[in-house]
């Protein structure tokens, strides 16, 4: 059985298509893939339906990474065959955590950036949306050091199912 990531943002335009999509490299690279799949969400449902932001497209596409995405909403009952929900700043968290069925579920729910230590108490990933390009290369660069974390942390559990 896979293990599931589903990685949340406000819209599922920007933030989390992106982390979803460096994310799905990484455990590719890792030949993870048929083991883990990994997905994203909104916690709202304004862009449902809409491909990722163009900045989120085009940042995406010049570092060699994937750029498909259809935005949807994180539906609660979905934390039934996730086995980790990544928020991507603490509002996205707590929002998250109080849509969650069960102590259980919440207990799913992590902050990205918790998975880069040098990220330090600075856990939040700021939303680009209404600035320009660079706030899409910084987003960028947070995903990317964080991913190799959560990589980790990911294999572990993967590992453990296996055994």
């Amino acid at each position: 059985m896979a293990y599931r990531v589903c990685f949340v943002c406000t819209g599922n335009i920007c933030r989390s298509p992106m982390a979803e999509s460096v994310f799905r490299a990484r455990v590719a690279e890792a030949g993870l893939d048929g083991l883990v799949e990994v997905d994203s969400a909104g916690t709202g449902g304004w862009h449902e339906g809409e491909g990722a932001d163009p900045r989120t497209v085009t940042v995406l596409r010049e570092h060699g990474y994937d750029a498909g995405h259809t935005a949807r909403q994180f539906d609660p009952s979905w934390f039934a065959r996730l086995d980790l929900v990544i928020a991507l700043d603490s509002g996205h968290l707590r929002a998250l955590r109080h849509l969650a069925p069960t102590e259980r579920d919440a207990d799913k729910v992590r902050l990205l950036r918790s998975y880069d230590p040098a990220a330090e108490d600075d856990l939040d990933v700021p939303d680009p949306y209404y600035g320009g390009a660079e706030g899409f290369d910084e987003c960028l660069e947070m995903v990317e050091a964080a991913s190799t974390g959560l990589l980790a942390a990911v294999r572990e559990q993967v590992e453990g199912q296996a055994a």
